[in-house]
């Protein structure tokens, strides 16, 4: 399998590429110009790996929810790579991927609470459980308050939503193992949720690699 992933959801910009059982991968961390750092990545990991973009068999992207840039900007990337290459494109939840993460840390770790900061004085957050190696979801992907996130007794808390609201772990009656509360969403995890879409030829045309916000809003209303 030939598979290249990338994310700009985040502050974390990266691209993987998963070749075979090797996966190559590149992230920088920003808070600004990921559209500077992200084709680049991408040229290196080609270069490095020695194949060109129309070898691969697919594309997969973070499709959020995430900054409404970030997002837009993946999936604006990933349409115009998969459509220049003839290829089919594999749309990855960020929330899943940084569930994958922590999975990846901790082998006894069976259930996660994602919490990630929405700004605006929200979070998005989801719950996950570890079925064969991958996250799997327990439930929607949601936004809300900090104060909607549920009571997750047993679950092993991943995100930065946690950093942003310190309260909330103990809110959650969860543990935020340590560094866990920094944790972003990352390609290579994007490239391992996506390789079984690949090979059960689950795949979407290019124009399909749309955004997910989960939130419509994109501006804080004025109190006036």
């Amino acid at each position: 399998m030939r598979l290249l992933a990338l994310d700009t959801a985040t502050e974390n910009c990266s691209a993987a590429l998963l070749i075979g059982a090797e996966l190559l991968e590149r992230e920088f961390e920003t808070a600004r110009g990921h559209a500077e750092h992200l084709l680049p990545m991408i040229d290196a990991l080609l270069a490095e790996a020695g194949v060109t973009l129309a070898a691969l068999d697919a594309i997969a992207f973070g499709r959020g929810p995430g900054s409404f840039t970030g997002v837009r900007l993946a999936a604006g990337i990933t349409q115009g790579l998969a459509f220049g290459a003839g290829l089919g494109v594999v749309a990855v939840s960020d929330l899943r991927a940084l569930a994958q993460r922590a999975f990846g840390l901790e082998a006894g770790c069976e259930r996660v609470l994602v919490c990630n900061d929405a700004r605006m004085g929200e979070v998005y957050w989801a719950a996950y459980t570890r079925r064969e190696g991958l996250a799997e979801p327990a439930g929607p992907e949601q936004v809300g308050s900090p104060a909607t996130l549920p009571a997750s007794v047993g679950a092993a808390g991943a995100g930065r939503g946690f950093a942003a609201y310190p309260q909330l772990a103990a809110h959650a009656g969860i543990e935020v193992p340590a560094g866990w509360e920094r944790l972003l969403p990352r390609a290579r995890e994007i490239a391992l949720l996506a390789a079984p879409e690949v090979r059960l030829g689950r795949l979407l045309a290019p124009e399909e690699a749309l955004p997910v916000y989960v939130r419509d809003r994109v501006a804080q209303p004025s109190s006036t």
